[in-house]
């Protein structure tokens, strides 16, 4: 009995008795794979594919390009036109402002100034303008800015120009613009 239960204990009856039920599972497979083959042979003699025949291709019939006898966006001819145009428009408002000499203040954009104050002086009014950490003396009549603003008018807190600019239709128009009094570094250009 010790013996017995020593050989049972140890797995070698039990691994004996696996491989017994692993060869019947396997021989009770064997028996019902030749019907299952009769099957198969069955199913494929009874069904037939069905598959759609594909249509021809259409036809292609090119369409006649019409383009050729309409104007060409970008002939030369055109271009010179819209840009002789566009010069005389330009140089009926920017002739004197183009022809004269640059003022040095007109290198800066006018966001980039600051007015500090203002004096009267013998010529009449001056705006004391910060620009890069140096200040300048402006009266009515000079340049500033970089889109040909002229001085129009000098006051205690605010300083009036009037600007050339481009509108959204590309055509030279003129702004009127400020560049108020501010305290120390705060800048404000309307």
């Amino acid at each position: 009995m010790r013996r017995a239960r020593k050989a049972w204990v140890d797995g070698r009856p039990a691994a004996g008795l696996l491989v017994v039920l692993a060869c019947a599972a396997l021989a009770g497979c064997g028996a019902d794979q030749e019907e299952l083959q009769a099957w198969m042979d069955q199913q494929r003699r009874e069904v037939k594919p069905s598959v759609e025949p594909l249509e021809p291709p259409k036809k292609f019939s090119p369409e006649p390009y019409d383009g050729a006898l309409s104007v060409d966006p970008f002939n030369p001819q055109k271009m010179e036109v819209a840009l002789k145009q566009e010069t005389r428009q330009t140089s009926a408002l920017l002739a004197a402002e183009q022809r004269r000499r640059r003022e040095p203040l007109e290198a800066f954009p006018l966001d980039g100034m600051s007015m500090v104050g203002s004096l009267r002086s013998r010529g009449g009014p001056v705006a004391l303008l910060r620009v890069e950490g140096l200040l300048y003396q402006v009266k009515p009549g000079d340049y500033i800015g970089q889109n040909f603003g002229k001085v129009v008018r000098v006051g205690e807190t605010e300083l009036e120009l009037r600007e050339v600019v481009q509108d959204a239709a590309g055509e030279w128009v003129e702004r009127r613009s400020t560049l108020q009094l501010q305290e120390q570094g705060q800048e404000k250009v309307r």
